[in-house]
């Protein structure tokens, strides 16, 4: 019966896996057609450039306000690189709202603290998925980023101002940072100061690498002095941060998967147990001193779990 068990789970393992690879594959490329094809249709030569640049602020916030909680929502959120489709947003809200109070429903009845756990879980889980994109594209544009800086310093080698190079770079490189280049450079064409057009660069991807591209930008713009020289030397520093950041990550890999294998071997073995034996934890279920037990457990393994973090993250 163990076996029968053992080879059912194996299989169903093998097929999800494989339903999962084939659904990434052709989200991948659905994504980078539908981003062509924006990207052309933003481009085209009927399409107006003021209008386009509208399309694309418009797209990356909720609604627009001057309240800080609201722009720093709107920031957030532009970070990720998702477009605000309200329907879809509340479509998906509802979903999840109605996902999970049927579940706390189930486990604590259907009152106040089902409402209250639901809200939790709904903010809780927007809050993890908006960091976990924002954090893969920021990662995105750290690749991208030095490659874009010799691009523009080609730009600037040759005579163009700093505009046109940004454009020439956002032309030639891929998204997220072709998309966040052009609309720098449209906002510096349209009239705003390259000051402001940079630093709003910097707000819609959250890269702390890019505060060093800002600031060169920015000092050059007042004091003068040769942009494509600072240019090149920032180029050689992000790469250098980049192999070091690598390097990190390499040297604290077994932290890491030290962390995720510790934390999950508790369910996994109960699991496990409760799926060999139902009745092995039937004698000590009812116990008073299980509740006391979990809560210890849990935080305990919380509080291990930020230790490691910390010890595998840092910042340098």
């Amino acid at each position: 019966m163990s076996e029968l068990w053992i080879i059912t789970a194996v299989v169903f393992a093998a097929v999800v896996l494989g339903v999962e690879a084939a659904y990434w594959l052709l989200l991948r490329s659905w994504r980078t057609k539908a981003s062509i094809d924006r990207r052309l249709a933003q481009s085209a030569p009927s399409a107006s450039p003021a209008a386009a640049l509208s399309a694309l602020r418009a797209e990356r916030s909720f609604f627009e306000s001057k309240h800080p909680l609201i722009r720093h929502l709107n920031d957030r959120f532009a970070q990720t690189g998702l477009r605000s489709d309200r329907s879809a947003l509340l479509l998906g809200g509802g979903t999840l709202v109605a996902v999970s109070f049927l579940l706390w429903a189930l486990i604590l009845g259907a009152g106040l603290a089902a409402v209250f756990a639901t809200i939790v879980t709904t903010f809780g889980v927007i809050a993890v998925c908006i960091e976990v994109l924002r954090q893969k594209r920021i990662a995105r544009f750290t690749e991208l980023l030095p490659d874009a800086i010799d691009v523009i310093i080609r730009g600037v080698r040759v005579g163009y101002p700093l505009p046109v190079a940004l454009d020439l770079a956002a032309r030639e490189m891929p998204d997220p940072i072709g998309t966040e280049f052009r609309m720098t450079s449209d906002e510096i064409t349209f009239g705003q100061d390259v000051r402001t057009a940079i630093e709003n660069l910097y707000r819609r991807v959250g890269h702390e690498d890019l505060m060093f591209f800002v600031v060169a930008i920015n000092v050059q713009n007042q004091t003068g002095g040769n942009l494509a020289e600072v240019l090149a030397r920032l180029s050689r520093l992000l790469r250098n941060r980049s192999k070091l950041r690598l390097k990190i990550r390499a040297l604290s890999a077994e932290g890491r998967v030290s962390a995720v294998v510790l934390s999950l071997m508790p369910f996994i073995l109960f699991g496990g147990i409760g799926l060999i034996s139902p009745s092995y934890f039937g004698e000590i279920r009812n116990d008073p001193l299980v509740v006391p037990a979990l809560i210890y457990g849990g935080i305990s393994l919380l509080v291990g779990n930020i230790v490691m973090y910390r010890m595998v993250h840092f910042k340098f």
